[in-house]
């Protein structure tokens, strides 16, 4: 309850600071020559570089040139309220007033203009995006690679002059680290356009020559 009414009291006390500082604006350019729906642009224009400019400094990084247009804006709001507080003649304003009032919309359109229009600097503690083909380590799957067992030796027959060659060992591949490395090969060819070797296999799955090469040879 008490933060409902604290938050009531904050907007009263906005709209009735806006409504006077509207007011003095149209006063002040009234009095500088501006008459008719001129006099009730003026405080429109103050109002919306002070909203350009305080999004901005809430949006990006790099909030310089926000922080310049702010400033320049809060200072034709507190001008208007001080020059209508009785500082000011209305009845007989200087010359110069007149010529900055009448250059105020070329300058609140320069300022909104750089404001929407200036480039965004990416926030320095934002994390760095993860790339999409490396496999994150917390996620794969823990994938224990099985060798059959080396088979017991022969005899050669006593008839052949030479022992045969001895053929090189199986190497039992996981299921889930096949489908793992078909991915990997389906992402390759849709890359570069040309079939995944065993080498690249191997670098990307981090396993050994054999089963790199096994790897390999089942996929499709």
């Amino acid at each position: 309850m008490s933060r409902k009414l604290r938050l009531d009291a904050v907007l009263v006390q906005a709209v009735i600071a806006g409504a006077l500082s509207f007011s003095h604006l149209h006063d002040l350019a009234e009095a500088a020559g501006q008459d008719g729906w001129k006099a009730w642009a003026y405080p429109i224009s103050v109002d919306l570089l002070l909203v350009a400019a305080w999004r901005r400094m809430r949006t990006h990084a790099d909030n310089r040139a926000a922080w310049i247009w702010f400033v320049i804006a809060l200072a034709a709001s507190l001008g208007a309220n001080i020059a209508t507080a009785g500082l000011l003649d209305l009845d007989n304003v200087p010359a110069w007033l007149r010529i900055l009032v009448a250059g105020w919309p070329a300058l609140a359109f320069l300022g909104g203009t750089l404001l929407a229009h200036a480039p965004t600097t990416p926030d320095p503690a934002a994390p760095d995006p993860a790339p999409l083909d490396t496999p994150d380590p917390e996620l794969a799957p823990e994938v224990t690679v099985e060798r059959a067992p080396d088979p017991a030796p022969e005899l050669p027959p006593a008839s052949a002059p030479a022992s045969a060659p001895a053929t090189a060992p199986a190497v039992a591949v996981p299921p889930a680290l096949l489908d793992h490395a078909q991915k990997l090969a389906d992402t390759h060819h849709a890359t570069t356009g040309g079939r995944i070797d065993s080498a690249t296999l191997r670098a990307r799955l981090g396993v050994p020559a054999p089963l790199a090469d096994a790897l390999n040879a089942q996929l499709a």
